[in-house]
């Protein structure tokens, strides 16, 4: 399932975008990316939980601390993940020669990998399209960017929306790569949000926490959290607008802006989720908290059953309700109500067969959603999955991750 993404005319004042071709791909296509700030940016980050972190997000870990980032150099198609003392040099040689290249502090500098796993990054080549993307450097090069960092992705993923804060207009974008090995335990895939509002480190940290548990930790595609997850945001300031606090009506108004980039990416990934055909909301209310409600909406849609039925377009309510039965969440079946489309298909602790028809038909359509009310308190969440089609089995029989 394709879906058009604006590749052209994004831009965010205060950054530029550099990509090159320096083999790593054996396809020949763009392989390194650069984001580069026209000055040290404020800078928040989130990385993996996976215990097997990758070099680049040990070492990115530890340059985020400053709270100030001027570069990022990434890379696709190898990982640098359990690459030990070797692969961790290797992250550090990159920001070393990114800096060099762009006359910069390296201390500003932090690396991103995507591709994969166990292969040492050939650093040589590395170097080499560096220097080429240095010099390549526009800020309209956003789309180049966003192609030169996939890896199984079908297509490029940029996301952005823009607001106003007092008298300034505030630009914010997302550009992201992630198909597959996706199930955020933020962060999630690679994913760079970049906006020039003026904000504060405390606000930037804020609004890099909410991407997570608002939109990016609301989206599965097979249930894997990947080594190299990582989630950056980068505030360069050039909009000019007066720093909002926490509580002020301009930090709120760029944190919905943010929510409404971040769901679009969580939805762009879905979509493209290797082999998915379906793009699938599942939005849980009824539930004794928020917390509840995400719990209920992640353990049905990482479910391998309910993902199958999807492809099927089979109404197999069961499947759904097992997985919520087992999601950890305490919940009385007779207060239950489950939708699929505008179908109820469960209810009061049974089946209700008669839907079935319209729920299938639902299910055929290439979004759709399905709505489970546990009838139990207040709590509410929202999660984007997609469907496990006989593509998804082939494609990674035959890729190696």
């Amino acid at each position: 399932m394709k879906k058009k993404v604006d590749e052209k005319g994004v831009r965010v004042p205060g950054f530029r975008f550099g990509a090159a071709a320096c083999g790593i791909k054996k396809s020949g296509v763009a392989d390194l990316g650069l984001i580069v700030a026209d000055q040290p940016a404020v800078a928040a980050a989130a990385f993996t939980r996976n215990s097997f972190r990758a070099a680049p997000v040990e070492v990115a870990s530890e340059k985020i601390r400053t709270g100030r980032l001027q570069a990022l150099v990434v890379n696709s198609g190898n990982a640098n993940a359990c690459t030990g003392r070797a692969g961790l040099a290797a992250a550090r040689r990159t920001c070393a020669l990114a800096a060099r290249f762009l006359d910069l502090d390296e201390r500003l500098v932090a690396p991103a990998s995507t591709g994969i796993i166990g292969v040492p990054l050939p650093v040589d080549a590395v170097e080499v399209g560096i220097e080429v993307a240095a010099d390549s450097l526009e800020v309209d090069g956003m789309g180049r960017f966003a192609r030169a960092i996939m890896t199984s992705d079908a297509y490029p993923k940029i996301a952005h929306a823009s607001l106003s804060v007092g008298r300034r207009r505030v630009s914010i974008a997302a550009i992201a790569k992630g198909a597959g090995m996706i199930c955020p335990d933020m962060a999630t895939l690679l994913v760079f949000f970049l906006t020039d509002a003026v904000l504060g480190p405390k606000e930037a940290k804020a609004l890099a926490r909410r991407i997570c548990v608002r939109s990016l930790n609301s989206l599965s595609v097979d249930g894997d959290t990947s080594t190299n997850d990582s989630l950056f945001l980068l505030a360069s300031g050039e909009a000019g607008n007066e720093a909002p606090g926490l509580d002020a009506p301009g930090f709120r108004a760029i944190e919905s802006a943010v929510d409404e980039v971040g769901w679009e990416i969580a939805r762009l990934v879905a979509s493209d989720g290797e082999g998915s055909t379906k793009l699938v909301t599942i939005e849980v209310v009824g539930a004794p908290g928020d917390g509840e409600a995400h719990r209920v909406a992640r353990t049905v849609g990482n479910s391998s059953l309910v993902k199958t039925a999807f492809f099927g377009s089979d109404p197999n309510w069961g499947r759904i309700a097992c997985a919520v039965g087992y999601s950890g969440v305490r919940v009385d079946p007779r207060k239950v109500t489950i939708r699929i489309g505008d179908t109820i298909v469960f209810r009061r602790g049974e089946g209700i067969d008669a839907g079935r028809a319209r729920a299938r038909e639902s299910m055929k359509r290439p979004e759709f959603e399905v709505r489970i009310d546990l009838g139990g308190g207040r709590g509410r969440a929202r999660y984007v999955t997609g469907d496990l089609s006989t593509e998804y089995v082939r494609f990674n029989s035959a890729y190696s991750t």
